[in-house]
């Protein structure tokens, strides 16, 4: 039984199929639903099923035949950073995290046009910039009292952004770009493990890594962040949702 309403909701609505960006040899499609703002508590029940949030949007696979795509929280109390992990924290022992209210700056610009320019050559992205006001309607939009930002800045200079969600029993990992410089000393673990030390010391249980995909390294990276459960299924919103751990249910390929 779900914990709090969600007939506020607006319908859900089906994309068409596409080219997954994950794994070109499957088809993909989003369902989406769209709302300006909910409680932190109401929040939460959508994380528990498997939806994320963009700005106004909240979407979750809905993929035709495939079904790699998994929601994936890690278990904050049980949580043990890997050897690797351990020296990923010391190597970034420099850079300072502040948490606020999300917001946009020049700097904030300068930072992710530079990030999706180097993601463009890597991995080859559809050329973008963007500007202040895109970047607000992007990630700014909608009244979400969950919303924060984390701050990342080395010799005070912003070198990444990590957009988050905070619900009263964990902190949902919305988006994270960062300085194509610091790359080599792995910013995107070095930011998952600054979620989770914040899910710690507030007193969280779980951290929303968002998708886990077995066969894309760009997403199948989360799996290292053990214990973790991941969502058996996705569920209607008048479904309680089932959250297996990793040793009962391992990631396939």
């Amino acid at each position: 039984m779900k914990d709090v309403s969600l007939d506020f909701l607006s319908p859900s609505i089906t994309e068409p199929q596409r080219p997954c960006s994950y794994l070109p040899e499957e088809t993909a499609s989003l369902v989406y639903r769209i709302s300006a703002g909910m409680s932190e508590t109401a929040l939460g029940e959508m994380l528990r099923r498997g939806w994320r949030r963009h700005g106004c949007h909240l979407f979750r696979p809905a993929c035709p035949r495939c079904t790699k795509c998994r929601s994936l929280r890690v278990d904050v109390a049980r949580f043990t950073p890997t050897k690797s992990q351990r020296r990923c924290r010391k190597r970034n022992a420099d850079v300072n995290v502040f948490i606020r209210r999300p917001t946009v700056t020049i700097d904030h610009v300068r930072l992710y046009n530079a990030w999706h320019e180097d993601m463009t050559e890597r991995r080859g992205w559809r050329p973008s910039h963007t500007t202040i006001d895109d970047y607000a309607d992007s990630f700014l939009a909608g009244q979400w009292e969950s919303a924060r930002e984390m701050l990342y800045l080395r010799n005070n200079r912003l070198v990444g952004v990590g957009l988050i969600d905070l619900v009263p029993d964990g902190l949902s990992s919305i988006y994270f770009y960062h300085d194509p410089a610091w790359r080599p000393l792995g910013p995107g673990t070095f930011s998952a493990l600054h979620e989770i030390d914040l899910c710690r010391r507030t007193g969280r249980a779980f951290c929303y890594l968002g998708y886990c995909i077995a066969g894309c390294p760009s997403m199948s990276y989360k799996a290292r962040f053990r214990p973790h459960q991941i969502l058996s299924r996705y569920v209607d919103d008048d479904e309680a949702p089932e959250w297996i751990t990793e040793q009962e249910t391992p990631l396939r390929k």
